[in-house]
């Protein structure tokens, strides 16, 4: 492990990406050791690593083979949080360029989709956050049209395709009202102008394509509410791609198993939609009367006010609707559980006519396993997602009925 190497001696970590967005290798020597959340971190001399900021998540890589876990902007100095300890006072750092080149995309994307919803809509940007399959912008605007959205992407990629410069420089603190920049500065002195040629300026530390044609393309996806502004999803360049190919992979998928064109897609899903609908109200209207069916039988041979046990094949709506159809057809209190995947479900219930508060028996059940839910005076269900065992709490909930339930007034 190499010793701190005069710590003091460094202010600043020289940013090589500042000079060279594409630099992927470089050498550097250890300036300080430290520790960050239990793991080696380093101070470097000059770094290609850019640290998270401004919305940008920092670069992956290694340094010296080993993998770096953050990086962290000081102030001045540039933080690199490994997985293990560095052996070498020197070492060779390697940026992941794929990564890298993707928040380029995204990032430079973003100055010109900002610029955009100015130009077009006096929408201005509010926050911009990078994220690893989508990012989001924040945007001042109450409400968008789709007309508008079009307007917006369209303008924003004719940008693009015009393959504009990209430009970055220093200007001094006094003469930064010089430059016509989008929002102004958030730090003082020499302040760092990324500029679309002619275009958009924007105060930014960030790392950008050198022309807005590798860019790509940029897509605008959904738009919405928050804190009484609208967040729009985008996409550009690679990510923009992908989302495309997943999406004519979804479409030729659908249009394969309704057999109808890609143009008629949204006719056939509407239609097929409207179907289900109808059958699901058929369903249940089947369902209903085979519950009404089932309760009369359940009641003819019942014995005694209460009618308990576990319907296997049943789901929990069903079960409540069997259980409150047998409350209807007489003088009965119904203990039912039922069970999915991950859940199990009681439903107690009782006719109108026996006296007894069935919310007194939650305390009873939650000796058997923990339970969510409640209900009124006639009608408790309980979901659990414990595994533990159903038939002894519906067993406990019948012995309660049996001892608490009165005779129906008369």
């Amino acid at each position: 492990m190499p010793e701190p190497h005069n710590p003091n001696e460094l202010s600043v970590t020289k940013r090589l990406y500042f000079h060279d967005v594409r630099l992927m290798e470089f050498d550097a020597e250890i300036v300080e050791r430290r520790d960050h959340e239990g793991q080696p971190a380093y101070v470097l001399d000059r770094t290609a690593f850019y640290p998270e900021s401004g919305g940008q998540p920092w670069d992956r890589g290694t340094l010296d083979g080993v993998e770096v876990l953050k990086v962290l902007d000081l102030g001045g100095l540039v933080l690199h949080v490994l997985r293990e300890e560095l052996t070498t006072p020197r070492v060779k750092g390697r940026v992941d360029w794929p990564r890298r080149f993707d928040h380029m995309q995204q990032h430079t994307g973003q100055h010109v989709l900002s610029q955009t919803f100015w130009e077009i809509l006096q929408g201005e940007t509010l926050s911009f956050h990078l994220g690893p399959a989508v990012s989001t912008l924040d945007i001042g605007l109450r409400g968008i049209s789709d007309a508008d959205v079009d307007r917006v992407e369209d303008r924003a990629n004719a940008v693009i395709w015009e393959d504009r410069e990209v430009k970055t420089y220093l200007v001094p603190e006094d003469r930064i009202s010089e430059v016509p920049l989008r929002k102004p500065p958030k730090k003082d002195g020499l302040v760092r102008v990324v500029e679309v040629d002619g275009f958009d300026f924007a105060a930014c530390g960030g790392t950008h394509c050198r022309r807005t044609g590798e860019i790509g393309t940029i897509r605008l996806r959904t738009a919405r509410k928050i804190r009484g502004n609208l967040r729009f999803e985008f996409l550009c360049g690679g990510r923009a791609l992908r989302d495309a190919r997943g999406k004519d992979r979804t479409i030729r998928e659908l249009v394969a198993l309704l057999s109808c064109s890609a143009e008629d897609l949204s006719a056939q899903v509407e239609k097929r939609m409207a179907e289900g609908k109808a059958m699901r109200t058929q369903a249940r209207r089947l369902e209903e009367r085979l519950a009404t069916l089932e309760a009369r039988e359940i009641v003819r041979h019942a014995q005694g006010l209460i009618i308990s046990g576990i319907l296997e094949d049943k789901t929990a709506d069903e079960a409540r609707f069997l259980a409150m159809n047998i409350t209807k057809a007489g003088s009965f209190a119904v203990a039912y559980g039922t069970r999915d995947k991950d859940r199990r479900h009681l439903i107690i219930t009782r006719s109108e006519g026996l006296n007894v508060d069935l919310r007194r028996i939650v305390p009873i059940i939650e000796t058997v396993f923990p339970v969510k839910g409640g209900g009124g005076p006639s009608l408790v269900e309980l979901v659990t997602s414990s595994k533990g065992p159903l038939e002894t709490a519906v067993q406990r909930a019948r012995a309660w009925l049996e001892a608490n339930v009165d005779e129906p007034d008369r």
